[in-house]
């Protein structure tokens, strides 16, 4: 909760280069061949002026976030309980253990508390480092001890400064892919303009800093660019090698920084797959790629003490799939386009078929079930599992979760983004099924040879076939688009990109030269002045409409503002033993791990079997169960307290059936409260629902449990001891609630 304070182009003699095109191989480049130390220099200047001009976007769009979050926040002026309670959620879990890196004698003595902890899971000892991806705040608090920095910047400043410099490397890497795709840095300006002007739907970096996303994105955007780099039919192999370490650097960054790596690696897999079975990759060029992502993975799994969550990952099961398939099935790229498409569907059935069998291998030998409440999301939300299920409704009752609103894409279009995106994405669908047609049917004039023996045939060539870097770029907005659809929070890997596609579009020479051929007036002259003009226009228009809306909004000033949730972590870190261990909702207890150092007994980093049962065992407060089950249940988990908030309890933020208490009475086969239709195999629970009867102070509760905290949105209570009589019926109550 917050509350508002106060306080040109340049031609040569002979139709010379434009200052935009750095490429001298594009089709509307003829230098003057008589003056090539002119062409070189004009080059060299236009590629260090789109630098430039890059590398200011990137920054300009870091000092926004950066600017937005303090002035939302007044982060630089509020006391250090205030600046870590911002940090919501499973961001503060996370930064905890940048946090605990500092507070630790050594380096060593720091990453033995990471690979032996016992705070972050009460009862058992868990390898931090291979439980989750936290190497960047390793790597961080160890450059923090290391830096002479600490006179001058706190530890806090330093690590969200980190983040947000990675938005500049963002903003680059997709100012860097739309230029490359489109000859012209005036399409990464126009990218980097629409990036920020969409910040709502292209990040949010600047209040949930610490989530993997904002670390991975970013060189998961690099990767991209390095992607397209590699595919450009013009580049020599020297440099192929190159630019397929830089997609490998960037690859294994990514997958280092986030633990959903696999998802969208299988993703880009299938990008893959499709450009290979239609032709527009070689077979050394796919089988590179499979491989940086195979590499990348075992990388990671070697760095994370052979987790093995990333060997029964889809993405892996389906690369090996690929590539054996690929390997032993001869003669695939041979016959006419009938025998061609049947074999495309043979192969790939068989490598679905492959692909799925080594999961299942590979999960059954490892006994891994901590990625299946994902798996379980995925079969309720299109109707294929039980709704009923804990962990699975949770995911589909947030409107993260669901279908991508339509008012994501009325703001999309406010800002002329959607509008060309459409039409880029339209307009190149056509040439690219072509091109697969003609792929498919063994026309060698549509493969497109890397060396023409003429520009006029080079140039017929350009126009008959889809460059591999264009094709690319286009499946992987459509893949990555039709995930955002499905499930709003992937809208991030989606967005970003499309921003880089849509001026590509409006910037490159596909799109305009197909509509000047549709009203027959194609020619260099007229398509260089409207790729060029068209970009300045928008950009304009743009300014005209929302330099005065960024404005107002950078000077909109408020004021971080929680003051129960202060008084509740100054209570604990006074008046609770340090060894003290505490139960309560996963987002809340990643508060109290960093602004305490209590320990805790469940936390929302949700990728484990045994932690999700627990997590669904504590709720149990939120349920109609008796003191005696849940003071079972809570010990059981080796609690010392238990922090409830009246927000769950009585919660109204979601409708009926989706409220924790809700969701928690459906898996316990109770009717839920209030008006409404209940299944017909519910009964109605003879408990009262526990974080309502507990403050009634009855004797069936007092007797176990002693409020010790209390204000406007939290109380906290204190467990004692079960009398022996109890011991039994505890037992018992912790089996019914597991």
């Amino acid at each position: 909760m917050t509350a508002l304070r106060q306080r040109k182009g340049i031609k040569g003699k002979d139709a010379g280069p434009e200052i935009h095109n750095l490429h001298p191989g594009s089709s509307d480049a003829h230098p003057d061949k008589s003056s090539p130390d002119v062409w070189t220099g004009w080059t060299v200047f236009c590629g260090a002026l789109g630098a430039l001009v890059g590398v200011c976007l990137g920054l300009l769009c870091c000092i926004y976030v950066a600017t937005l979050h303090e002035n939302d926040l007044w982060f630089s002026n509020i006391k250090e309980v205030e600046r870590e309670i911002s940090f919501r959620t499973e961001c503060g879990l996370y930064y905890s253990y940048y946090k605990q890196m500092l507070k630790a004698p050594s380096i060593q003595q720091g990453l033995v508390e990471l690979i032996n902890d016992n705070l972050t899971e009460s009862k058992r000892t868990i390898n931090l480092l291979q439980r989750m991806n936290i190497y960047q705040e390793v790597l961080l608090s160890i450059l923090y001890r290391v830096l002479p920095i600490q006179t001058y910047l706190e530890p806090v400043y330093f690590y969200i400064y980190t983040v947000f410099s990675l938005q500049a490397v963002y903003v680059i890497a997709l100012y860097i892919t739309s230029w490359l795709l489109s000859g012209s840095w005036l399409a990464g300006v126009l990218t980097g303009v629409w990036y920020i002007l969409n910040r709502v739907d292209t990040t949010r970096v600047e209040f949930t800093i610490s989530l993997r996303e904002n670390w991975s994105l970013p060189f998961f955007a690099l990767q991209v660019a390095a992607i397209t780099c590699y595919l450009r039919p013009q580049l020599k192999p020297i440099h192929q090698r190159v630019v397929l370490w830089l997609v490998f650097v960037s690859t294994f960054c990514f997958c280092l920084t986030w633990q959903f790596n696999q998802f969208v690696l299988f993703i880009q897999a299938l990008v893959f797959f499709t450009m290979d079975a239609l032709d527009f990759l070689s077979a050394e060029q796919v089988t590179s790629l499979y491989l940086v992502q195979v590499i990348s993975l075992l990388s990671v799994w070697l760095l994370q003490f052979c987790n093995p969550m990333i060997l029964g990952s889809l993405a892996l099961s389906f690369v090996v799939a690929a590539l054996f398939v690929k390997y032993f099935q001869t003669g695939l790229k041979s016959g006419g386009l009938l025998s061609r498409v049947l074999k495309l569907c043979l192969h790939t059935l068989l490598v679905l078929a492959l692909a799925l069998s080594i999961n299942y291998l590979a999960k059954a030998t490892l006994q891994l079930r901590s990625d299946e409440h994902i798996f379980k999301f995925v079969k309720a939300k299109f109707g294929l599992g039980a709704t009923r299920d804990f962990d699975a409704s949770l995911y589909l009752c947030e409107e993260a979760f669901g279908l991508l609103p339509l008012d994501t894409l009325e703001r999309l279009g406010g800002t002329l983004l959607l509008y060309p995106y459409l039409c880029t994405l339209a307009l190149l669908l056509i040439p690219l099924a072509l091109a697969a047609i003609a792929n498919l049917s063994g026309d060698s004039r549509c493969v497109g040879a890397r060396v023409a023996s003429s520009r006029d045939e080079q140039a017929m060539r350009t126009r008959r076939r889809m460059r591999p870097d264009v094709a690319y770029n286009l499946l992987h907005t459509l893949f990555f688009g039709l995930l955002a659809f499905s499930t709003m929070r992937m809208k991030y890997l989606w967005t970003g990109h499309m921003c880089a596609f849509a001026a590509f579009g409006v910037c490159g020479t596909e799109m305009w030269t197909l509509c000047l051929r549709v009203v027959r007036c194609n020619s260099q002259a007229k398509l260089r002045l409207i790729r060029y003009t068209v970009p300045i226009v928008i950009l304009a228009f743009l300014y005209y409409k929302f330099w005065p809306k960024l404005m107002e909004e950078l000077s909109e000033l408020r004021e971080f503002f929680d003051p129960d949730t202060v008084e509740l972590m100054t209570w604990i870190s006074s008046k609770t033993p340090k060894r003290a261990v505490f139960a309560g909702s996963m987002q809340l207890l990643a508060g109290i791990k960093l602004c305490t150092g209590r320990a805790l007994t469940n936390h929302p980093h949700y990728e484990d079997r045994a932690l999700r049962e627990r997590t669904r065992q504590v709720y149990q407060v939120y349920a109609r169960r008796s003191p005696e089950e849940v003071h079972g249940v809570l010990r059981g988990a080796g609690a010392d307290y238990l922090v409830l908030e009246d927000s769950i309890c009585y919660e109204r933020r979601h409708s009926r059936g989706c409220r924790l208490r809700d969701l928690l009475d459906l898996a316990n086969g109770h009717i839920m409260d209030g008006d409404g239709e209940n299944d017909a195999d519910l009964v109605a629970s003879p408990e009262p629902r526990f974080c309502d009867a507990v403050k009634t102070d009855s004797p069936a509760y007092t007797s176990l449990f002693t409020r010790v905290f209390k204000n406007k949105t939290f109380h906290v209570y204190k467990l004692k001891k079960a009398k022996k009589k109890a011991r039994g019926g505890e037992g018992k109550a912790g089996e019914a609630a597991s």
